[in-house]
């Protein structure tokens, strides 16, 4: 199972890539997993406006529904389309084509309280 270590984790199994003051965000390789295939996720609208810890859309699978939580507060500046047509990016490439959205960020203090990748590891028993 793979774990960059250039992103933070939540323990609701988010991540987020920070790049300046912009962040990419979708679940991690173990939520994918734990989920199933992946069928349909829904985002919030270009503009929306995240709160840390709160939902921001909801991610449908075989198996389950889960909701999204933001990782940190901030708006969407993108969404990714792709996922409209090919929802199981998720599962084929949680880092990388299967990413949700793009956020402005709003509070970097935010990400103190974010998980590193030994810490999330920790937390999942891997």
């Amino acid at each position: 199972m793979n774990f960059p270590n250039d992103l933070k984790y939540t323990k609701e199994h988010e991540w987020i890539r920070i790049d300046g003051d912009t962040g990419v965000i979708g679940i991690t390789e173990y939520a994918q997993g734990e989920l199933g295939d992946v069928v349909f996720v829904e985002l919030p609208a270009v503009g929306a406006k995240l709160a840390q810890g709160k939902t921001f859309g909801t991610i449908e699978a075989v198996k389950a529904v889960s909701d999204l939580y933001a990782p940190i507060s901030g708006e969407v500046v993108e969404i990714n389309k792709d996922l409209q047509a090919t929802p199981e990016l998720v599962n084929k490439e949680p880092y990388g084509k299967g990413w949700m959205v793009k956020v402005k960020l709003s509070n970097m203090g935010e990400t103190s309280g974010l998980l590193d990748a030994e810490a999330y590891k920790k937390l999942i028993g891997k």
